[in-house]
Order: structure tokens, then sequence, then C-alpha cells
């Protein structure tokens, strides 16, 4: 587990002064909060180029500090808010081996040292005091000012997550950081059926599964396979399950035995159909980016199902950052019928920002006639949101 490593405070546009002392954790991985106050004055007067730096911390046995860009590190990521994690204790020329990770501080499933560990960012060398690493583009200043994760007083708050992988040991030489595998281990037990005692068909296709650990991840699966609903009746052989793709089912058990998250399976298309497509004149991209929406309903109505809360959470995230001018109705539909208030206000805030031509945009696609017929009351929501705008 990570250990916290302090908080700083950023008020005005600067470093409050009452966080501005130091504070260590010698855990090898640690964390550090930077919450940012009054969010649109940072972006206001802070110019490209320029950072707003946190205190300073430790973690590991070395200093870091966070440098908070509101407009970009440089002008090619000028449209975004940049993150960088900077080394303090150049005095040490030893290298350090470190792994990073950024999130917003509810983003727990971005927050797990296995995760950091593994995640596609390289190892990083920090070789000498000012040398600093990080992400230019971290997030559009445009998304977040419609995201869940900005809130009603304009503040929000960045975790930074730091594993050193080579900390150094009492007698002062290097260590190498051991993490649990246990996902592993699980993941092989998955793979190669040992001991499993269920199975499921799913659109034709048979898996195999381990009642206790299905039980353990899902109360759904806990009444299904043990509950008082299968006293004095036996467990069919084979469980059908008929309203899910086979892909996504499978995908569902990865996340149970796993926690973490699985990647799409892109569907075979042939060339005639992907030719049908683009004559239609819908480009390869656009394409793509329909499938990953429908890759993450699907496995937002499967956690929703099963009661996953880890990957519903997961999944709302992505499908508000993926959220667009043609798909939000959709996703509003979505959040609905499933009774996700979370997901619900970030359509409905991504509604309220958009200019008039995009709503024009909006209102024309199917999502607005299926939620105009089915859930009529959104659309009151919708307008007293639109209606504020204009008081303001």
């Amino acid at each position: 587990m990570s250990s916290f490593a302090g908080v700083s405070i950023l008020e005005d546009g600067k470093l409050c002064p009452s966080t501005t002392t130091f504070v260590e954790t010698r855990s090898e991985c640690g964390y550090h909060l930077l919450v940012v106050q009054g969010y649109s004055r940072t972006k206001k007067e802070t110019p490209t180029g320029q950072s707003i730096e946190s205190r300073g911390f430790g973690v590991g046995g070395r200093r870091w500090s966070i440098k908070y860009y509101p407009n970009g590190e440089n002008s090619s990521c000028s449209d975004f808010v940049s993150l960088y994690v900077s080394r303090l204790d150049g005095s040490d020329r030893k290298h350090v081996d470190a792994r990073f990770a950024f999130s917003f501080v509810d983003q727990v499933e971005k927050q797990n040292p296995v995760y950091i560990h593994e995640s596609e960012s390289e190892t990083r060398r920090s070789l000498f005091n000012g040398s600093y690493w990080g992400c230019g583009t971290f997030m559009r200043r445009d998304a977040l000012e419609r995201s869940v994760y900005l809130g009603e007083d304009d503040c929000f708050t960045i975790r930074c997550d730091i594993m050193v992988c080579n900390p150094q040991d009492a007698s002062g030489h290097g260590a190498e950081v051991l993490l649990p595998n246990m996902h592993h281990h699980f993941n092989n037990l998955l793979h190669n059926k040992v001991g499993t005692d269920v199975k499921f068909e799913v659109d034709g296709e048979t898996f195999d599964a381990h009642r206790c650990v299905l039980a353990a991840r899902s109360k759904v699966f806990m009444a299904q396979l043990f509950g008082q609903m299968q006293e004095g009746t036996v467990i069919p052989a084979v469980i059908q399950i008929e309203d899910m793709e086979a892909k996504v089912f499978k995908a569902l058990l990865s996340f149970i035995y796993t926690d973490s998250f699985p990647m799409m399976e892109y569907d075979d298309m042939d060339e005639d159909e992907m030719s049908q497509l683009m004559e239609e004149g819908q480009e390869t991209e656009a394409i793509e980016d329909g499938m990953l929406l429908q890759w993450l309903r699907d496995l937002f109505v499967a956690a929703d199902k099963y009661d996953v809360q880890c990957l519903k959470c997961i999944c709302v995230r992505q499908l508000s950052k993926h959220m667009g001018v043609l798909s939000v109705m959709s996703t509003l539909a979505l959040a609905e019928q499933h009774h996700c208030q979370e997901l619900k206000e970030v359509c409905l805030k991504f509604i309220q920002v958009q200019s008039p031509m995009c709503l024009q945009a909006i209102m024309t696609t199917n999502g607005w006639d299926h939620v105009y017929t089915t859930y009529p009351s959104i659309l009151k929501e919708l307008i007293a949101k639109l209606a504020s705008n204009q008081r303001k």
C-alpha cells in the first residue's frame, strides 16, 4: 500500500503558506495530494510554460515536488493541464529509478501499486537537481471544466503516486521493490481452469470459473451461487446467460480475477463492411471510437448487473472521458436506465456548456429521440440547466 506523503494547497494562485512544511514517508511507495483551489484563477493568471509548484515531500528516501501547469508546459500542449514530478535532492548524484502516476483523488483504480508498476509508462531516471518528468497532456482544460472532478467550488485534487524502484536500504545500498503478484496467480487460475466448479454459457461460448472467487467479488454472484435462493435446489451444470456477449462476460471475469481493466476486443470486420461504413462518410478513427464507446457501455451494463462496483466506476470515468456531441444522449439514456447519477450529471453538464450549433447537432442524434420518447423527465432537467445559462 502507498503511504501518505502530505498535502499541498494552491490558493489565490500560489502555494498556501500553511502547507509548506516538508512531509516524508520512508516507504518506497507514497503519494502526495495537490489541492487546487480557485482553478479559474490559476488558469487566468498562469501563462503557458509557467507552473505553480507544490511543497517538497519525501518518498523512498528521496525529495520530490509537483509542478502544475494550468495552461500547459509548452505551446504544443497549451490546451491541456500539464503535471510533472521534480526531484529536489540533487546533491545525491546516484540515479533513481522510479515510476509515477497522476490521478484525480477519487480515481481509486489508478492508485494501486501494481497498476503503477505495470502501467505503460517506462521507469524513469532522475540524475540531478531540478530534473523532472511527467505528463504534458494530462487532461484537456475543456474536458476538465465539464467533468465531475472540478467541483462547484472551482476546486479539484490531484493525487501523485511515486514508486521508487531502487530505494536505499539500511546499509545505504539499493533494494528492489517487491510487489504483490496475486493478480497474476489468479489470472493463471482462471486460464488453467484448475479447481473450477461452475460453468457459464454465454452467446455460444462456455466459461469455467470458481464459485468462491466470483462470490467474493460480487454480491450478485454470492446470492446466485451461495445464497438462500439456492437452498434445496441444485445449481445447473451450466448457467445460461442470455443478455450478454461472450467477449463482455470474458472481460468481466478477467476483471473479477485480476482487478485490471480489460482491453477492448475488436470485432473482426470484413472489408465489405468497412468499405460500406466508409462510403457512408465514417472514417476509420470514428468507427473505432464508436466501437470503444459500445465496449465501455457493455462493460458498464455487465458491471451494474453483477454489482462489480469498481469496474462500474472505471467505466463511468472512461465514458466521461470519451464523451462527445454525437454520443452524449445515448450515454445519458444509459445512465438513466441504470440509475447512475454520477454519469447522468456528467452528461447534463457536458450538454450545458455546448454552443448553440453543437446543441443542434445533439438534437439530431438517435440518442436524443430515444431520450425524448423514453425519459421525458430528463429533458425537463436539461431545459432547467440550459435556462440557468441564460440567467448567468
